[in-house]
C-alpha cells in the first residue's frame, strides 16, 4: 500500500460517513470521481502546488458545476485544500468507492481472460461468484493473451488462477521439486 493511499484512507472514511448520513452515497461518488479526475490531470496538479492560489481558490476548482459553497461536499473539499491534500483525491475516491461497495454488499471482481468473455459467460461467472461470496458482483474483464487459455479471477483477497499458463507453472514447480 502506498503512502498516498495511507494518507487518503481517513479522508475516504470521512467522506463515506458524510455521504451515508446524508443518504447520498451515489451523489458523493459522482462528485468525488469528478474531483479525482481533475486532481489526476497534470495541469491541475501544477495548480495544486502553486503558492499564489489560496486554499479557497483551489477548493473552488474542484467543485462540480452547481455545487453550493457551504454544502457538505464543498466543506470537505475545502478541508482537503486547507490541509494540502487535494492531490490525494484519486486515492480518496478509490477508498470511498470501496467503502460504498462494501456497504452495498457488492464485490468488484477483475477477470483477465485469454479471449473476450461473451455476455452469457460473464453472467454465468457473475452468478457463480455471487453464490460463492454472497455478494452482488461488479465484473471488470480484460483480455490477456499471455494466459494462453482460461482466466485469472481477482476478487480482492481471493485469486483464482484457472489459466493454462498458471497450470503449466504449477506443473513445472511440481516436476522440479
Amino acid at each position: 500500500m502506498s503512502s498516498s493511499e495511507t494518507l487518503a484512507r481517513p479522508y475516504a472514511r470521512a467522506a463515506f460517513e458524510l455521504a451515508r448520513e446524508a443518504k447520498s452515497l451515489g451523489e458523493w461518488a459522482q462528485k468525488l470521481d469528478f474531483a479525482a479526475a481533475l486532481a489526476a490531470d497534470g495541469r491541475v496538479r501544477a495548480l495544486i502546488g502553486n503558492p499564489r492560489l489560496s486554499p479557497a481558490q483551489l477548493a473552488g476548482l474542484f467543485l462540480p458545476q452547481g455545487e453550493q459553497v457551504g454544502s457538505a461536499f464543498a466543506n470537505f473539499i475545502a478541508t482537503l485544500a486547507e490541509n494540502r491534500r487535494l492531490a490525494l483525491l484519486p486515492d480518496i475516491a478509490q477508498g470511498y468507492a470501496a467503502a460504498k461497495r462494501e456497504a452495498e454488499g457488492t464485490l468488484r471482481v477483475r477477470v483477465r481472460a485469454a479471449s473476450v468473455l461473451e455476455s452469457a459467460q460473464a453472467e454465468a461467472l457473475k452468478a457463480a461468484l455471487a453464490n460463492r461470496f454472497g455478494k452482488r458482483i461488479e465484473l471488470d474483464s480484460e483480455v490477456d493473451e499471455s494466459l494462453i487459455g482460461g482466466a485469472v479471477i481477482d476478487a480482492g483477497d481471493v485469486v483464482i488462477d484457472g489459466s493454462v499458463r498458471g497450470r503449466l507453472q504449477r506443473l513445472a514447480q511440481t516436476l522440479t521439486h
